[in-house]
């Protein structure tokens, strides 16, 4: 698996490994989402870039249109499934086809276990693994033949909380072959850096996944080690 990643990223900037595909990204205008787009559309895709901020989608599909790719932004919040049944319809109305979807469901807590509240747990359920479910549910009744690759929650993110979304995640990706789904999963080693080199690795694991080629992979869980975020020196800091 090491050896595809490194092809992926070794021939992307062709721009031909996923000519002719349509993939849409979730929470594409931030983080992860953001990096694994311009990887995407670097390689060919047809990019949808979905998210729940207009101006930051219309920002992002703008850069990547300047880049050399092919991106339009839909605002749409995929955990609500009329969403995304919006979303999937306005797809296919524009390009005729959806091969693919990249879904970010790593979301993350913002207290530790034991203070975390009923409703910072059922926003973390809803926003990882209740909108997996969702979107891996339309796809196979509407678009049985996409794709769908999740971005789980960080391997940093050690609380237990953390554990029954993985969990339940991976159940989700290595038994949705039962349905005759294409389902993976890749594992971040640490929140997105915010910057491309530092979180290429990941976008590298995605791409591999998405490649024609690789369709027989199904049920995959990657974990993908990334490098550690530099962290600014007081000097640095004392010269802004």
């Amino acid at each position: 698996m090491l050896s595809g990643m490194t092809l992926a990223s070794a021939f992307s900037s062709a721009g031909t490994l996923l000519a002719g595909q349509v993939v849409a990204v979730t929470g594409a205008d931030q983080g992860y989402g953001r990096v694994v787009s311009l990887a995407l559309a670097h390689a060919g895709a047809s990019v949808v870039l979905l998210g729940g901020n207009s101006e930051t989608l219309a920002a992002a599909a703008s850069s990547l249109e300047l880049a050399g790719g092919t991106a339009i932004p839909i605002q749409a919040d995929v955990g609500v499934p009329l969403d995304w049944l919006s979303a999937q319809n306005r797809v296919l109305e524009i390009f005729g086809a959806l091969h693919g979807v990249v879904h970010l469901s790593d979301k993350r807590a913002h207290t530790n276990f034991t203070l975390l509240s009923e409703n910072e747990w059922m926003d973390l359920f809803n926003c990882n693994v209740k909108s997996s479910v969702a979107i891996a549910q339309i796809l196979r009744r509407r678009q049985p033949g996409a794709w769908l690759t999740l971005i789980g929650p960080h391997l940093d993110e050690t609380g237990l909380h953390a554990h029954p979304q993985r969990g339940a995640l991976r159940g989700l990706v290595e038994h949705a072959h039962d349905e005759d789904l294409r389902v993976n999963m890749v594992l971040p080693g640490r929140a997105s850096s915010g910057e491309e080199a530092l979180d290429r690795p990941l976008a590298d694991a995605v791409l591999t996944l998405a490649l024609p080629g690789l369709s027989h992979l199904r049920g995959t869980v990657l974990e993908v080690p990334l490098p550690p975020v530099p962290k600014v020196r007081a000097a640095e800091v004392n010269l802004r």
